[in-house]
């Protein structure tokens, strides 16, 4: 099943930058690269060190600020974010950044993950006579950094942070500071980048590229980081973990141009391809992809194996994302607009398909049967990641183990649900071999949806929030 259409939802996207005259402007078009990780709302926050201002609003970042005013957006410091809900309202109300006054000065926060335990905190904030006014986790953190009238500070904001359980990136902005902050086991993906004096930070390496920025460094886990008008200076709020960088940043979430803890996303996805294509050869005619996120594991199974790449599958850029439709009948309906075969390259052939991940089964069941419609001959289904058989608690779309599959039937019975002549998955092994260049404190994946080993402690299970968590 091809990712976009399965309920793997990207997780989100922030943006920031201090010290550029355009800053409202360059993260509208930082937030603009990363739509593919949020496409349900979207907001830009600026400082002009007096005041800050927000716009934001549902919908795509080219529909949000289609009208904006960006001469009522004026100053040299800003923060963004394009997001996705999992289960509540899509209002606009939750959408980021959040916005934050007070007496004592404002505060926005933009937030890329999962707090565990924000139903817990939000009790116990609620006790204490806070009144929250939306149901993202985000605002649980607003209230811990100010909990007793307290100003925002690097002081005020590591007590928050050592509360909150989870995977998460932050960015919190003053009038005066722009505050930036990861979990201790990084799974959530952080950098900072340069634009000559300007300092800019993002989910992704490609918003960098967007704005002619460099790439400068990773955030680090547990790392707070302070940028101010002396400069970027670095504190620990939490001793560092292993890193546990989430996997499906590799192999779905991310831009192919993209790169993530110092490895390119194409490139570790063609690995996927080609060790996919040595665990699980196929007695085939040619390989296909399903565009777009197979494309390189598809394009490194062919050169592995020695079979042909063929664009055996064509994707209509002008169709919405499917998985945004209100019922599974108009989703599926969804993928057969947006994906279209062409015969003449698969008739008669018999096809290795690849794709990222499967989830639901749905979405790879009406690809397969597209593909022998269209005359494939046989069709060898290769999925260039492990199953994925456990939820996922820190940020994307799984929430439940009746919604997996691969957490219901055996590989040879899902193989009979999609119907593929073969399946095969790769290896938890092999996925790391094409990921990481050294397994060391600085190199790993967190790969919780695929194994069940939750990096984090999930004694907090009960506490997870009901609420949207992005």
């Amino acid at each position: 099943m091809h990712a976009e259409d399965k309920g793997i939802r990207e997780e989100c996207g922030v943006f920031g930058i201090w010290g550029h005259e355009k800053a409202a402007e360059l993260t509208y078009y930082g937030l603009h690269s990363m739509q593919h990780r949020g496409q349900e709302g979207a907001g830009i926050v600026v400082s002009d060190g007096q005041q800050l201002k927000v716009h934001k609003d549902v919908g795509l970042v080219n529909d949000v600020f289609k009208h904006a005013d960006f001469s009522m957006l004026q100053g040299d410091v800003a923060i963004g974010h394009v997001r996705y809900s999992t289960q509540g309202a899509k209002t606009v109300e939750n959408v980021q950044p959040l916005l934050f006054h007070s007496q004592k000065g404002s505060m926005a926060l933009a937030h890329n993950g999962n707090l565990m335990n924000a139903y817990a905190l939000r009790a116990e904030l609620e006790e204490e006579g806070s009144i929250l006014q939306t149901s993202s986790d985000t605002e649980v953190l607003a209230h811990l950094i100010k909990r007793n009238g307290n100003q925002v500070s690097k002081v005020s904001i590591t007590e928050a942070l050592n509360q909150v359980q989870g995977a998460y990136a932050y960015l919190i902005l003053t009038e005066k500071q722009l505050f930036v902050a990861l979990d201790p086991h990084g799974i959530r993906p952080l950098s900072i980048g340069r634009l000559g004096d300007a300092y800019v930070v993002a989910s992704e390496t490609c918003a960098f590229g967007q704005i002619g920025a460099t790439f400068e460094r990773e955030v680090l886990p547990g790392e707070l980081i302070t940028i101010d008008d002396h400069g970027l200076t670095s504190t620990r709020f939490a001793m560092r973990e292993q890193r546990k960088m989430c996997a499906m940043e590799y192999v779905y979430l991310s831009r192919p141009d993209s790169d993530v803890n110092l490895v390119n996303v194409h490139a570790s996805r063609k690995n996927m391809g080609r060790e996919l294509a040595k665990e699980a050869p196929a007695d085939a005619d040619i390989v296909v992809g399903v565009p777009d996120s197979s494309t390189s594991a598809a394009i490194g199974y062919a050169e592995e194996s020695g079979l042909p790449y063929e664009m055996g599958i064509i994707k209509n850029r002008y169709v919405g994302r499917t998985f945004i439709q209100p019922s599974q009948e108009l989703r599926e309906q969804g993928v057969k607009l947006k994906l279209s075969p062409v015969r003449s390259i698969i008739e008669g052939k018999r096809v290795v398909m690849i794709d990222d991940s499967i989830v639901r089964g749905t979405t790879s069941k009406r690809i397969v049967h597209m593909l022998k419609d269209a005359g494939a001959k046989e069709v060898h289904v290769r999925i260039a990641s492990p199953s994925i058989q456990h939820p996922c608690y820190y940020g994307i779309d799984m929430s439940t183990r009746k919604e997996l599959i691969a957490a219901n039937y055996e590989q040879d019975k899902i193989r009979e649900i999609i119907g593929g002549d073969s399946l095969a998955y790769l290896s938890e092994a092999g996925m790391e071999k094409a990921i990481l260049k050294d397994k060391t404190i600085h190199q790993g994946v967190c790969t919780a949806c695929m194994t069940g080993k939750y990096p984090l402690s999930m004694e907090s299970d009960k506490q997870v929030s009901p609420f949207i968590f992005l």
